[in-house]
């Protein structure tokens, strides 16, 4: 039996009894919206405008409410014309992301993030392995921060995890202590200081929440390669020995030199030049940046290790792994390659001198 409609002619009634819903679905167009409007401006009910239009009542409705009511901001006013123009202006704000077209290129993006790449690095790899440009850093930027204004908190896996763009301020004091020959980092040669010369390092402890627990990170300037060694306290002389386990088996041309912060940890910074003839430089007093590839490390480091961490329970295994990851990550100031590549491209090209 027929369900009747008050105000509803014969006609559309039998329309809504007889007209089968489509098959596949396609979207509105201008001629379908032109109709919506004048059957709304005839007291039609949705259902029986859905059943002319042999579309779904669910869709008239969506339709009328996204691009009808909110819009104008008056309840039951609909118009054609502007209703498509929103309807084709939201359709290209939801293309307008090349990682939402390409599922392919979104779960390599993503799998390269959540392994602690940059979009830097993961840009400019592809570039590298391609041959030309796939997709620039910037498009992944504006999706992931688009995504997690959806709630999907893609920017957890970027280096910084911050929800919103832009520089994050933060205060901090430090001490000047006297040290043994302390030397200013103003002394270093120009060719240490713009990075053309290998074998000068920067060396600094990465500090956690539980007292006397630190990570030594030495940081190679010019291949950005990077020591790790985990310390159980701050105390100069294992600090010392440990720096100089690290340094022991690379040639003498690869240990030039090493950039400390004032810290008490590092008052034995002189038997590395007793040993080695590594001249130590020390920053200026609340000047870390003066030091920043190393600072920069730790900060990317902070992901995989947060300071509630009990760094004495981590295995050794997993430190090397750790070790390993930062040493194989492309990046930008290398032109894409690896901190690894770069590196045994020094030592091969320092063996061959000698």
């Amino acid at each position: 039996q027929r369900r009747g409609y008050p105000g509803v002619t014969l006609e559309v009634q039998h329309c809504y009894g007889v007209c089968a819903m489509g098959q596949s679905y396609s979207q509105l167009d201008l001629k379908e919206r032109g109709q919506i409007e004048v059957l709304l401006s005839e007291g039609y009910s949705l259902r029986a405008i859905a059943a002319c239009l042999q579309r779904s009542p669910p869709t008239i409705s969506r339709e009328v409410w996204r691009n009808g009511q909110r819009r104008a901001k008056r309840k039951g006013v609909y118009v054609s014309e502007r209703a498509d123009l929103h309807a084709r202006s939201r359709r290209r704000l939801d293309h307008r992301f090349k990682l939402a077209r390409q599922p392919a290129l979104l779960k390599h993006v993503v799998d390269r993030l959540a392994m602690g790449w940059s979009p830097q690095q993961i840009s400019g790899r592809l570039a590298l392995e391609r041959g030309s440009p796939v997709i620039s850093h910037e498009s992944i930027y504006r999706y992931v921060y688009y995504r997690s204004a959806q709630k999907d908190w893609l920017h957890r896996l970027l280096p910084c995890r911050k929800f919103r763009r832009g520089r994050i301020r933060r205060g901090g004091v430090s001490a000047l202590d006297k040290i043994r020959d302390r030397v200013s980092i103003h002394e270093r040669c120009d060719a240490a200081t713009g990075r053309h010369d290998p074998g000068h390092w920067e060396a600094d402890l990465m500090m956690f929440g539980r007292h006397g627990q630190a990570l030594l990170v030495m940081h190679e300037r010019t291949s950005r390669f990077t020591f790790l060694k985990v310390m159980k306290g701050k105390h100069a002389a294992p600090v010392a020995t440990a720096l100089a386990r690290m340094m022991s088996p690379l040639p003498d041309k690869i240990r030039q030199s090493v950039a400390f912060d004032n810290g008490p940890e590092f008052f034995l910074h002189h038997k590395l030049k007793e040993k080695f003839g590594m001249q130590g430089y020390f920053c200026d007093p609340r000047a870390p940046w003066q030091k920043g590839g190393v600072e920069s490390l730790i900060g990317r480091l902070r992901r995989h290790l947060p300071r509630k961490t009990n760094i004495l329970t981590v295995p050794e295994a997993r430190i090397r792994r750790l070790q390993k990851q930062i040493n194989t990550t492309p990046r930008r100031c290398l032109d894409y390659k690896t901190p690894d590549e770069v590196f045994s491209s020094l030592l091969k090209s320092v063996a061959l001198q000698t």
